[in-house]
């Protein structure tokens, strides 16, 4: 099963609804590909649903780790939604599920890519920017504060 990817306007995010496999070959192009796309569009904050996606090999891996990248270079946001359990197996054996954000459910992920940041330049203002974030995360979807 080759991979087929479709992407919607949700507000400020694009949702990108894949299925099938991302491996060597067309399918991990094909993710490449979408990517840079929405990039080359100014659509920096992207949600990819991974919930019909079967199997990623490491190809495949490789090329969420490159999109992930290039996204965040642009000053944006990749979060991951809805992992099959194989794909989440997959990326804790891999570690780079603490490297993602992943969710499971679509208002939570719109909701923490919407938030606007403060822009903050040089290096006092990335690590002060960065405690914003941590704050930001640990009072919106600290599950364990609920």
């Amino acid at each position: 099963m080759s991979l087929h990817a479709t992407h919607r306007d949700a507000g400020q995010v694009t949702v990108v609804d894949l299925s099938g496999r991302i491996v060597l070959g067309d399918g991990s192009a094909l993710l490449r590909k979408t990517i840079r796309g929405l990039l080359d569009d100014q659509r920096k904050l992207i949600l990819l649903n991974l919930a019909d996606v079967d199997y990623i090999d490491s190809s495949g891996i490789g090329e969420l780790v490159s999109g992930y990248t290039a996204v965040k270079n642009q000053s944006g946001d990749l979060k991951l939604l809805h992992l099959t359990k194989k794909v989440r197996d997959l990326l804790q054996i891999t570690k780079l599920y603490t490297v993602f954000d992943v969710f499971t459910t679509r208002a939570r992920a719109s909701k923490f890519c919407v938030i606007s940041r403060p822009v903050l330049t040089g290096r006092l203002g990335m690590f002060r920017q960065l405690a914003w974030f941590a704050r930001l995360r640990h009072n919106l979807f600290d599950d364990t504060a609920r």
